[in-house]
Parts: structure tokens; sequence; C-alpha cells
């Protein structure tokens, strides 16, 4: 054999060797371990920017996001394919699958679309028979069955997709029974069993109440769950979900502590009680972004804390725009809300035409029941110059009215969060409101040494018009410009709320 040979034979036993001692050093090393990310599905009846009727909608929009964002779970939301999502949103999603469910008797199609932006996987559930109508996304004969259908859905595609979550987080009644199917019908399996459940109680006061007869006929409920969400003579879906969640959530800490009591639970006061070692509370954020008043693009000038100029001529371009004399002296109040009693509107009622002799401008936008959409309407016209009614819903105009004004009043009755004293803050316009539920928690009363906006306790008009008038003369003292500051500072981002959620899922998943 040459030597050229046995040296190339000499070189492969080398390599041989080396190969066989990384091996076993390879072996020998610990192996390294790929961290899957926890998934948290978010169901919910609506959500920004696809449709939307409240603030619901605005939570489950930002919320998700802001969980992406900070890359600690793979996020995805689950929500009905409504006839009203624009065809731009159409056109934009992949269809992934078919499937049809079985809801008591019924055996239903439904088809699966998926979105991805910002982080956040969005599927879209269609049934046109369920979800293709005009005239708005709830208030129809037959809403039991529809969200009935769409809970049992959210099953479904868990289980056709392999998507199995390590939180399921349902908000409102119209998801309550999926926390419900989960427990009973799909307990049998180990994947479903994992599953831990996160049920958010936006508004306490609408609870998913039918009658007893739709226990098997409408919802397909095994007879043995009757007695947990039976209340009252009749079937509950929140009561239900309460029951059987490994978590309850509410959007304030102190509506938590609210619902806990005959005044503000609707009834549901005791088993809130029995089941107060889950109940939570976390205040919502509003997405900083979108209102920021040095971006907004809708706006008549735009400003920030550093050069608060363009906040003048928001104002004098709002006054003129809706018929009040232009004087920037004078102190713009705005109430941008819906027209109805629980916001606190018949405090307003009491006292208005007593306020309105003052040296004041008073702006109200809003819809609601026809008694607040004729009072201040006729308060309008008999006040011209002093006072603009709109009835309306135009959230163009209500960003010119947060930025245009100097004082923002919200007296509610019951409020579980709250999101426009928290634009209006953002916006520079100091809030007035009353300390119930998540005004309480974002409004804390200005002293001097702290606070950024004004409160009041009692449920009484003329506390109510006490508190406005120190607003409105501390609006015409040097203190006006550290209250409106601290007010524009207050952090009402996502990325205090997001922590808290991630907290929250992290207890549960334990």
């Amino acid at each position: 054999m040459s030597e050229k040979k046995k040296t190339g034979a000499a070189k492969t036993a080398e390599k041989k060797s080396a190969a066989k001692k990384a091996a076993v050093k390879k072996a020998a090393m610990p192996a390294v371990e790929v961290v899957k990310k926890r998934r948290v599905m978010i169901a919910a009846s609506e959500c920004n920017p696809f449709v939307a009727t409240g603030g619901l909608a605005d939570v489950i929009g930002s919320l998700p996001k802001a969980l992406a964002k900070n890359g600690n779970f793979e996020v995805c939301v689950i929500l009905p394919l409504y006839y009203s999502v624009s065809q731009d949103v159409r056109n934009r999603l992949e269809y992934v699958t078919n499937f049809y469910v079985q809801l008591s008797w019924r055996r239903l199609y439904c088809g699966v679309f998926r979105l991805v932006e910002n982080g956040v996987t969005y599927y879209f559930l269609d049934n046109e028979y369920y979800f293709k109508r005009g005239g708005g996304i709830y208030g129809f004969y037959d809403d039991g069955e529809r969200f009935a259908f769409f809970s049992k859905a959210i099953m479904e595609t868990i289980g056709n997709l392999d998507l199995f979550p390590d939180v399921l987080q349902c908000n409102d009644w119209q998801t309550a029974a999926a926390i419900v199917y989960l427990r009973t019908l799909y307990n049998w399996s180990v994947d479903f069993r994992k599953i831990k459940t996160i049920f958010t109680i936006h508004n306490i006061e609408y609870q998913g109440k039918f009658g007893q007869e739709t226990l098997g006929d409408l919802f397909g409920f095994p007879a043995n769950i009757y007695q947990t969400i039976e209340f009252d003579g009749c079937i509950n879906l929140m009561k239900g979900a309460i029951e059987l969640a490994d978590a309850v959530n509410t959007v304030s800490s102190t509506y938590a502590e609210e619902i806990k009591t005959p005044a503000f639970a609707h009834g549901l006061d005791g088993i809130i009680r029995r089941n107060e070692q889950k109940i939570y509370g976390i205040l919502n954020g509003i997405d900083t972004d979108s209102y920021d008043p040095e971006t907004d693009k809708t706006l008549f000038a735009n400003y920030s804390l550093k050069d608060m100029s363009g906040k003048a001529v928001c104002k004098a371009e709002l006054q003129k725009m809706l018929g009040l004399s232009v004087r920037p002296d004078v102190p713009v109040v705005a109430i941008v809300s819906r027209l109805v009693s629980h916001k606190g509107l018949d405090l307003v009622t009491a006292v208005v035409e007593q306020f309105l002799t003052e040296d004041v401008q008073l702006v109200v936008l809003g819809k609601g029941d026809n008694f607040y959409e004729n009072f201040f309407s006729a308060i309008g016209r008999h006040y011209q110059g002093k006072c603009s009614t709109i009835i309306a819903f135009n959230p163009d105009l209500s960003r010119k009215i947060y930025s245009g004004s100097d004082i923002f009043l919200m007296p509610s009755k019951a409020e579980p969060c709250g999101l426009s004293q928290m634009i209006a803050s953002r916006y520079g316009t100091v809030a007035v409101v009353r300390e119930t539920g998540g005004l309480n928690d974002s409004i804390k009363a200005y002293t001097g040494a702290a606070g950024n906006g004004f409160t009041f306790r009692e449920y009484n008009a003329h506390d109510m018009l006490y508190v406005l008038r120190e607003a409105v003369r501390t609006y015409r003292s040097p203190a006006w410009e550290e209250v409106r500051r601290r007010a524009m500072e207050s952090d009402f981002s996502w990325k205090v709320s997001a922590a808290a959620y991630e907290k929250l899922y992290n207890k549960v998943i334990g």
C-alpha cells in the first residue's frame, strides 16, 4: 500500500475517532429544552376593530395586542363572523376548515377563518343563519341559541384544530356557556380537562337568563348540571360560569368588591361571596397609541405636555363648531356618554340649569333613552351659546370634545370600569367622577399634594354640583396646570393591565 493511501486511511480513521468523541460528548451534555409559550385563548362576542358596540370590544381589541407585545404568551382570539364585519377584513381572512356542531338536537355548520395581526391570531366562526343579520349583533329573539352555538363551536374549534390552550378566558354571558360545556360535555377528554378557565365580568347586570326548559332542548346541557346553572328559577349562564371557572375577574378592583353587595350584583351577590376566594379585579386600560393628543389626526390641533398650545386651538375650534361663545377664559364641561340612568344623568338633570346660570359652558354627546335625549336637547336649545347637545354616537366628534374641553363629568351610579375618564385625562381634560367601580380606581381627588381629578362619594346631585364647582374654581386658579398635568401623566396604558392579566394566567395555570 502506498504512503499516500496510508495517509488517507489514517485521516479517515482520525475523522471517525473525532466524530465518535463528539457524539459521546454530545450525549453527555444536558439536552437543551425548547420552552413552548403558554397559550391563552380569549373568547368574546365583539372585538375592535372588527365589530363593536361598547367597552367590551375595546378591551378585546387592546388586551390581546398588549399580551402579544409582552411576548410571554401565545395569544389567540375567537369570535363570531358577523355580517357587519367589513369586506376589507373578509378579504384578508384565510379559510381554515369547517365542521358540524351538535347543539342539543341540532346539527349546525361552522366555518373557521383565520387572521393574524399584531402578533395575535384571530379565529372567526361562521354560521350565516345565526350571524348574517343586519341591525346589530344583539337583541334578537334567539340570542340564547346564537351564543350557545358560538360557545359550543369554540369547543369544537379547539378540538378540530388541536388548539388546546393553557387558559381559556371567556367574557360576559355570551361566552359563559363555553365554560359549562368544557366542564360537562368535554370533561371526558384529558386535553380538555387540562384547560384552565377565567371568566371575566364586564357588567354583571346582563347575566344570560333563560327558562328552565332550555336546559336540554336549547343548550343541550346534561341534567345533572341543573343545580349549578340554575338561579332564581331559571337558567343563568353567568352564574354557571362563576361556579365552574378556575378564576373570575372583573374590570376594576372596586367593582370586584361592589358586586359582593346587593346594590351592585343584580341578585348574584350571594354567588359572588360564595366564590370570593377566586374573584379578582383588574382595571382596564386604553390604547394610548390611538388616544394620543400628540398624534391624533382627528383633532383640530395636536399638543403634548411639553407644548399645550394646541389644546387652546382645539377648545376655540370646538366652541366655534358647536355654536358656543368662543372664550378661552370660560371652562367647557363635557359629557360623552350613553344617555341612560345608570350613568348618573338623573343627578345632572336635577342641577344642570342651576349650574348653567354660572359662567360655564356645557357640551353633551350621546344617544340613549328618549327622556334624556329630549331633556338635554331642550337644555341645548334654551341655553344657546352656553350649552350644545348632540344626540349621536360619533367617535370623531367625541375625540374633538375630549381634546377641546376642560372638565369631563362622569357621575355614574355604577361603572364596572369606564374608559371615558381615562381618555379625557389622556387629552388633558380633568375628570369629575363619582367614587364607584373603575372610576374610583382611576381618578383620585385632587388635594394639592396628590390627585388627578375631582371625586364625590354619595349618589347625590348637590354633592356632585359642589365638586363640579370646586373643579371650576380650580380651573380659574394657578393650581389648574398642576392637576391637568397629573391627569395627562396618569398611566392608563394596557401595559399595566396586561401584566396583571399575565400574573392571573400564571396563577391559574399553577
